[in-house]
């Protein structure tokens, strides 16, 4: 049968994201890193007093509000800024503006598998580079590639290391492209590459709101950058692509620094509590600045255990790819989710 796609989506996989339950099915999830706390009170005023009126019109083109939230949060000008559907298509934008078939867009791996998905519509070049088993960052191989994109993901899923920042500075120096810092898992880390994007002109910031503010359902991220960077992404952007409810949701979860912090401080403390706890049954745990812990089971069943875990009702990740066959990963949920995540481990362990 003739194939109605190009050459490039006939061959390519396609991103599979973590499996979603059945709404009211009894699961204990973490399988997708989402944050095991709701989010701010004050987005519940808002959806509550939302003005319908907004819903006739066409949302305003660059979520200015949102923007405006983002800038006195963070202290960078408003026109720094661009929002996008999630961090996922912001990071669409770039690889869509940046690359063709002749550019070379470079990632050191395990990272976000979405990166190899976004290329590969793109039918750009793809090269990845592996991470050694320490994960130091390999800057002399990213170097000599030298992409048009090169990205870069710290805090990292589903490693959980951080990327110090003068690794970055090396990077942003050395490269003739444009260097992508996706920083989605930033509020569970320590410090942040936003002085970067001052510093480069070819350094681009990327955050989201569904990890550390709750609002995976949303769907809304944003990138910093020099304006000078951003106008090429305005330019392939979606004319409205963000809702009026989302802005108005996004602007009030921001401005709430203290509430944010405040969950993220309970997920730092759960995720020390189920590390130790791993380590207890001779798992080996990576360090994570995430809300996930990438982990080898004492026995190598990685797929075994995923499988089992499944089977009572506990949803983690299990990816069969190269390098991660023999580990899972993690997320942290709360208190009692891990306690029967450790239970169910511990049985499973004695019995195999």
């Amino acid at each position: 049968m003739t194939s109605f796609f190009r050459a490039e989506v006939d061959a390519m996989t396609g991103y599979i994201p973590g499996e979603q339950p059945k709404p009211g099915s009894k699961i204990i999830k973490l399988n997708s890193n989402e944050n095991p706390y709701p989010p701010s009170p004050k987005v519940k005023e808002v959806l509550q007093n939302f003005d319908w009126e907004w819903l006739r019109r066409y949302p305003n083109a660059s979520a200015t509000d949102f923007r405006n939230a983002i800038s006195e949060v963070l202290n960078v000008p408003a026109d720094w800024i661009i929002v996008g559907n999630g961090s996922d298509e912001v990071l669409n934008l770039i690889i869509r503006a940046c690359t063709d078939s002749h550019r070379k867009v470079v990632y050191p791996m395990p990272t976000y598998i979405l990166y190899r998905t976004l290329v590969e519509m793109q039918a750009a070049q793809k090269v990845e580079i592996d991470y050694p088993s320490d994960y130091k960052l390999p800057i002399e191989e990213l170097v000599k590639v030298d992409g048009a994109v090169t990205i870069i993901a710290t805090p990292n899923s589903p490693s959980g290391h951080i990327v110090p920042l003068e690794n970055l500075r090396e990077l942003a120096t050395r490269l003739s492209g444009i260097l992508v810092i996706d920083e989605a898992y930033v509020d569970f880390g320590n410090g942040d590459a936003l002085s970067l994007v001052k510093e480069f002109n070819n350094v681009i910031s990327i955050r989201t709101l569904s990890k550390g503010y709750s609002l995976a359902g949303i769907r809304l991220g944003f990138a910093i950058a020099n304006p000078n960077l951003l106008q090429g992404l305005y330019k392939v952007k979606d004319s409205h692509n963000i809702d009026a409810i989302a802005c108005a949701v996004g602007a009030a979860a921001i401005r709430d620094q203290d509430y944010k912090n405040y969950c993220v401080k309970k997920v730092k403390i759960s995720r020390d509590k189920l590390s130790s706890d791993l380590k207890k049954l001779s798992f080996k745990v990576w360090d994570s600045h995430t809300n996930c812990l990438l982990v080898e089971p004492p026995q190598g069943n990685a797929e075994y255990l995923y499988l089992r875990l499944k089977e009572q009702g506990i949803w983690i990740r299990y990816f069969n790819q190269e390098g991660l066959e023999d580990k899972l990963r993690i997320t942290v949920g709360t208190d009692e989710e891990n306690k029967v995540l450790i239970e169910a481990l511990g049985e499973l362990i004695e019995c195999n």
